[in-house]
């Protein structure tokens, strides 16, 4: 089974609030709502993704030094198996908008589950209802 390494963040604004993406029409798992990142590429480092991930989907700005680990997904899929850093990020420049034209929004923790979510997604709620 291929190992498919996705890095993830959880943006969180000044009331803790973090932000959600939905994944647009067209995409595998459309509709669904998740934390936004995408796939590191050859020759790539987690957050060197997800540096250029937040750019090209959110049209922000993210300083390696503002993303900090907090947790991880491992989850398989039919297709693949997925691995998938989540970082929290409290400073960015820029104003987040969608690039792509999917929908966003800004989430109490403890509203995540309100949200269907890809599969893998899930099992990082908790984490983040724990750290606000």
């Amino acid at each position: 089974m291929k190992l498919l390494l996705v890095a993830a963040c959880a943006l969180l604004d000044v009331d803790n609030r973090v932000l959600i993406a939905q994944r647009p029409d067209g995409k595998a798992m459309a509709g669904l709502w998740e934390f936004p990142g995408g796939k590191v590429e050859a020759g790539e480092r987690p957050e060197e993704a997800l540096i250029r991930e937040l750019a090209e989907e959110l049209g922000i700005t993210v300083k390696k030094e503002c993303l900090a680990p907090l947790t991880f997904a491992s989850h398989a899929y039919e297709e693949f198996h997925l691995l998938m850093p989540l970082y929290v990020c409290r400073r960015w420049s820029g104003t987040v908008a969608g690039q792509e034209g999917q929908a966003i929004k800004w989430v109490r923790p403890v509203r995540l589950r309100d949200y269907p979510m890809p599969a893998a997604d899930e099992p990082l709620v908790p984490h983040l209802m724990d750290l606000v």
